[in-house]
């Protein structure tokens, strides 16, 4: 039985009663979301700068994302008997390595061979950090501190982008990679610094996996999750050549759009919604940006609502599975970021066909499509 010093978090100036170490973990899902989210707002400069289709730069959102959805799951497992801390610390500065390799990479093969090491920092957060907050925060804050944890994963998916663009095209993509990487092992100090040892507890075994999987509830979120998942990626990892069909757009108004998409998207975080809700709205505005995406008035309308609709995607998702198995919080954690990463290699795989074969507004069709029918799945009884 472990004391109850080993599973209180420390005390202090940027502790306090766990606050601090919440905080953390939301640094740290941050960082490895942003990391994975990079080259979406990067894909013309890589394609240009490597030499290579935006289709086949693709990759680097997909390769990741397939690696990532293996070591979700089968992470936990293999280090059951390992610290949280330990286990966190490490993938960290894994992560931090991995970006600055991806900042010096001389062509595609070797920003990709860089990447697989990003998916496994990925898959390995997500799991470990998701059930962690009951263990930092009294019970009664619990919920709320777990929407912490996962409001990094909202905030990096609709403001990493923007950002790394941003200085993407201020100084090259070379340093959007490098800046990430120094953000990453900023946060291996943090979380050395703030949380606590965090012994394992209980082990987190593959039969566990197999059980969660005969629950209809847990099946039922993550079908949700696929499908509204691989319809927003399979559209947004290409929403810069989308945006590139306005006319006289800018690269500085591109970046402009996308980080109106990534305030509204932070907003709509904090606005609550069900999965339902979400893919039925999300759906909609990808939809309506068939028609109306050549406008510049109609995609800076659009593009916000796309941000809001998405925002709190991955807290209604943690929270529908939560709730499904309250007793096994590492375990579906697991699951359900395995299943996201899926959904977003597929999406960002699938997306690369369609754009490649038909055009940048052919996703569109697709990810709307995706997003209406992960509704519908959300609703059954």
């Amino acid at each position: 039985m472990h004391t109850r010093t080993e599973l209180t978090p420390r005390t202090g100036p940027l502790t306090g009663d766990g606050g601090g170490a919440v905080l953390a973990l939301a640094a740290a899902t941050f960082t490895v979301v942003t990391s994975e989210m990079l080259p979406v707002g990067l894909l013309s400069p890589l394609a240009d700068g490597l030499g290579r289709s935006e289709g086949a730069v693709g990759l680097a959102v997909t390769l990741p994302g397939i690696v990532a959805a293996l070591a979700a799951p089968l992470l936990p497992p293999a280090v059951r008997h390992t610290g949280r801390r330990t286990v966190l610390v490490t993938l960290l500065v894994v992560l931090g390595a991995a970006n600055l390799c991806c900042a010096l990479a001389p062509n595609l093969p070797a920003l990709l061979a860089a990447r697989v090491l990003v998916g496994v920092c990925i898959g390995g957060v997500w799991a470990i950090a998701a059930g962690l907050a009951p263990r930092l925060v009294p019970a009664e804050r619990a919920g709320r501190a777990t929407a912490v944890v996962f409001s990094g994963i909202a905030v990096a998916s609709v403001a990493g982008v923007p950002a790394g663009t941003l200085l993407g095209e201020l100084a090259g993509w070379r340093w959007s990679f490098a800046v990430v990487g120094a953000l990453a092992l900023g946060v291996t100090a943090l979380l050395r610094a703030v949380l606590p040892p965090l012994p394992a507890t209980r082990a987190v075994r593959p039969a566990a996996l197999l059980a969660l999987l005969r629950a209809r509830r847990v099946r039922q979120g993550l079908v949700v999750v696929l499908l509204l998942v691989t319809g927003h990626f399979a559209a947004y990892t290409y929403v810069r050549p989308l945006l590139e069909r306005v006319p006289d757009l800018t690269p500085g108004l591109v970046s402009a759009l996308l980080l109106a998409y990534g305030v509204a998207g932070i907003a709509g975080n904090f606005l609550g919604g069900t999965l339902a809700v979400r893919s039925a709205g999300l759906g909609g505005v990808v939809l309506l940006l068939v028609p109306a995406g050549g406008s510049l008035p109609a995609s800076a309308v659009l593009l916000p609502a796309w941000g809001v609709a998405y925002g709190g995607v991955s807290v209604a998702a943690q929270n529908w599975l939560a709730g499904a198995a309250p007793a096994a919080r590492e375990a579906v954690s697991g699951l359900f970021a395995g299943t996201f990463n899926c959904a977003i290699a597929l999406g960002a795989f699938t997306g690369g066909l369609v754009v490649d074969a038909s055009g940048a507004g052919g996703v569109l069709w697709l990810g709307g499509a995706l997003a209406l029918v992960a509704g519908a799945v959300a609703r059954l009884p």
